[in-house]
């Protein structure tokens, strides 16, 4: 599974994610800082249709909302 997290550092509801991420201790989930790679956003817009964060593609699916993604993270911990 291919996990990965489109985010800013000045967010309040990315770093709510990235809590939660740190609390899990997983080391699954690839950040991705728009506001640092021209690309990661242009993948955002592209393939989730609006630049919003945090957003996590799960396997090229975008996920919105932020306690949606952390309820996700608690319901499909990281195997392994």
């Amino acid at each position: 599974m291919t996990l990965d997290l489109y985010m800013m550092e000045t967010c309040p509801f990315c770093k709510r994610v990235i809590r939660e991420i740190e609390a899990q201790g997983r080391t699954d989930i690839k950040l991705r800082d728009i506001t640092k790679s021209e690309e990661d956003r242009e993948t955002l817009n592209r393939v989730g249709g609006k630049e919003q964060v945090p957003c996590l593609f799960i396997d090229g699916q975008p996920l919105y909302e932020s306690m949606d993604i952390i309820n996700w993270m608690k319901s499909n911990p990281q195997a392994g």
